[in-house]
């Protein structure tokens, strides 16, 4: 079942317009990650979603019902995690997510229950500081146990890692890769590697339309051609390679790599290598990574 579908939305501001005729669904209990540049049109997505900005044009449902701007019914369905999340720092974490739960109309009993599942969760249920003495790591690990605490079927994550440090960001994606065993998760992101740790599926938005969609080994195999490395023992072979393929790129003095070469292309390297006793270290074709896939999507 899709938990998420968006079907030829369209939002503009003024003569701008952000999202245009957008289309894509997110299945129940996966990880979907919402790829683009800064000013792509991730968080306007987001935004109407939950309901806080209108959209022109098209359809949003969240399992299986319409998301109506204002005061949407299907935000029960939802937990959500801003980019840089506000709390009440003189609160410890227990407190805090007391609040929530009182706000939401949780009973007393159903807070104590949730309220040491999420935070045992997120690693800070030991933890009885005030929040305004949290690093930004902890920060977001309470966000996302406020966002988890009633249950959502739905958890919306706009740049969570974006702020952190390796450790910080490794932290944040366990904990989405374990919820998803009860929640489907999307969160927006350009940082890639993150994506290609936990994501179930990708998408990537460019000047406010899907350019790629699909699963990763779906979207790595659109890629026509990967590239080839070689590593040499010593520079001036390096020179000699440029000299007969000039369109090569010199990483350092000893490696080069060629664009989209096949496996014919490689044979024929290998045999003009031979053929002129070119002594190497190494020769790789190297798969296509997001990286390079998310360049080539901006340079469309």
């Amino acid at each position: 079942m899709d938990m998420l579908t968006i079907s030829h939305v369209s939002k503009s501001f003024g003569e701008n317009k952000v999202i245009d005729d957008l289309s894509f669904s997110v299945k129940q209990h996966t990880i979907f990650g919402f790829i683009g540049q800064n000013g792509a049109g991730k968080t306007t997505t987001m935004k109407m979603i939950l309901g806080l900005l209108q959209f022109d044009k098209g359809e949003i449902l969240v399992n299986q019902e319409p998301v109506h701007f204002g005061q949407t019914n299907t935000n029960q369905y939802i937990g959500y995690l801003s980019d840089v999340p506000e709390f009440y720092g003189y609160m410890t974490p227990k407190e805090y997510l007391i609040l929530c739960g009182k706000i939401t109309g949780m009973s007393k009993e159903q807070m104590e229950n949730r309220i040491i599942e999420t935070l045992k969760l997120v690693g800070l249920h030991s933890i009885d500081k005030r929040i305004y003495g949290f690093s930004r790591g902890m920060k977001q690990r309470l966000g996302i146990a406020q966002a988890l605490l009633n249950n959502p079927l739905l958890l919306i994550c706009d740049e969570p890692t974006s702020a952190l440090d390796p450790l910080g960001r490794k932290e944040i994606l366990d904990i989405l890769s374990h919820v998803k065993k009860h929640t489907t998760v999307i969160f927006s992101t350009h940082i890639l590697s993150d994506v290609e740790r936990i994501c179930d599926e990708i998408a990537f938005l460019h000047h406010g339309k899907i350019a790629l969609h699909g699963t990763l080994d779906k979207i790595k195999g659109i890629r026509r051609g990967n590239h080839l490395e070689i590593e040499f023992y010593s520079s001036s072979d390096v020179q000699r390679f440029k000299i007969n393929y000039p369109e090569s790129k010199i990483i350092n003095e000893l490696r080069l790599r060629l664009d989209k070469k096949t496996e014919k292309d490689m044979q024929n390297i290998m045999q003009y290598i031979v053929e002129n006793n070119i002594a190497i270290q190494r020769i790789e074709m190297l798969e296509p990574t997001l990286e390079d896939l998310f360049m080539e999507v901006i340079h469309l």
